[in-house]
């Protein structure tokens, strides 16, 4: 095995986890970054991140340092010894999971990966997936034999999109490895660049496991506000009050209501079920916390209709005001939006929905979900104004300048003032 200091990495898949991740490896290693997407390497060479998970300041430092480039071109990344997968693991409309953008990267690491290599996934998987499903690929496409000519290891992600503060290096690392050794080769790896530290798994499917339960234990607790806040509406009992009462003893679990979207928290759970599902058990909880909060849509358009109707606002042909399209606040990423479902379903009572988002981009929400998004507050007046997500840009806006005589105003965040909604979750 090469000494450390010799290690030459490449992390495929610069999105929201590769390319931070990239990034903070080059600040030690030689370190390449490969994406299929050209126009995606291109705007990164020149030194921006679209995502704006890295600063324009630190990626051009990147680059500047000679440790740090991005290509499209699988020759470029022949001579790397070190290879990290970083590929969307997504669902298919069955909510099934897809695993085409693994087994697409794991093709094309066994078209490079030489004797002596390592491939480690990130992905966030089921337990099994990276020796069941991807490994053998490698090994197909190569030639060599796992664990005698190259080897793999699993370390899951832990970027959080849009969070300045927790970002990869300040988040304790889990690391596994296929041998004892070669676990050890891994952890030094992260470890070297990992302010926070690293924890060694015992093995892969330990390391699997864990990642999936992270963001599986986070939808099951969402899932529950969610539900007492739908108990407290008809208890007319604001669920926000609630919660500030509860968070005083030192142990309640601070979760909020709210829509579960994005490519991890509204995705994995369905890993894991589907894991079990294999093996023989039904996992009630957590297809049941899926269900509650893949409804969530819906409930909210619903409340807004129920508040319209309070107020003797007619419901066929209102126009309603969004604010927010991505799947979080103070982030650009529309993947797995769950405010999707909010614009559809008022959309079925012909209601016309104007999205207002100053942090999407019109054209990937045109092409991902066809529809339009103003990047600019409008200047009109609707029936109704629903705040979907907490963007900072939001904090300033005066609702009123938006709202007709008599309209309806809904709070998916409680991010307004108390008593500023209709109707708050």
């Amino acid at each position: 095995m090469l000494p450390l200091e010799e290690t030459k990495i490449c992390v495929i898949g610069l999105g929201y986890v590769g390319l931070p991740l990239a990034r903070l490896f080059s600040t030690r290693f030689q370190t390449v970054g490969f994406d299929m997407n050209p126009a995606r390497v291109q705007a990164l060479n020149a030194g921006h991140d679209g995502t704006l998970e890295v600063s324009d300041d630190l990626l051009q430092e990147a680059l500047r340092s000679g440790r740090f480039t991005c290509t499209a071109s699988i020759e470029d990344i022949r001579d790397c010894n070190f290879y990290i997968v970083a590929v969307p693991t997504p669902v298919d409309e069955n909510k099934n999971p897809d695993l085409r953008p693994l087994w697409g990267a794991s093709d094309t690491v066994g078209k490079v990966i030489s004797k002596g290599d390592i491939v480690v996934y990130e992905s966030t998987v089921y337990p099994g997936v990276t020796e069941d499903e991807c490994i053998p690929r490698v090994a197909q496409v190569s030639g060599l034999t796992y664990n005698v000519d190259f080897f793999g290891g699993y370390s899951p992600e832990r970027i959080n999109p849009g969070d300045k503060l927790h970002t990869v290096e300040k988040i304790k690392k889990v690391t596994s490895g296929s041998t004892p050794e070669v676990a050890e080769r891994v952890n030094a790896v992260y470890a070297s660049v990992i302010a926070a530290g690293t924890h060694m798994a015992p093995s892969i499917k330990v390391a699997e496991a864990a990642k999936v339960i992270e963001n599986t234990q986070r939808d099951i607790n969402i899932a529950f506000v969610n539900e007492l806040s739908k108990i407290f509406d008809r208890l007319g009992i604001d669920t926000q009050d609630v919660l500030a009462a509860a968070g005083t003893k030192w142990n309640f679990l601070p979760f909020k209501p709210g829509l579960v979207g994005g490519h991890c928290i509204g995705v994995d759970p369905y890993y894991l079920a589907q894991c079990a599902q294999r093996h023989g058990y039904n996992p009630e909880i957590i297809l049941a916390g899926r269900r509650m909060n893949d409804g969530m849509g819906e409930y909210v358009a619903t409340q807004t209709m129920r508040a319209m109707i309070r107020k003797r606002i007619p419901v066929l042909g209102a126009r309603v005001l969004l604010l927010g399209f991505t799947f979080k606040e103070n982030c650009p990423d529309v993947r797995n939006t769950r405010v999707i479902d909010i614009v559809r379903s008022l959309q079925e009572f012909s209601i016309q929905v104007t999205i207002f988002d100053p942090w999407a981009n019109p054209e990937i929400a045109r092409r991902e979900y066809g529809v339009d998004v103003l990047t600019e507050a409008p200047a009109e007046t609707f029936d109704a104004v629903i705040l979907a997500v907490a963007h900072k840009q939001f904090a300033s806006l005066d609702l009123h300048t938006f709202r007709k005589p008599v309209s309806a105003v809904v709070d998916v965040k409680g991010f307004l003032p108390a008593g500023a909604a209709d109707f708050r979750l």
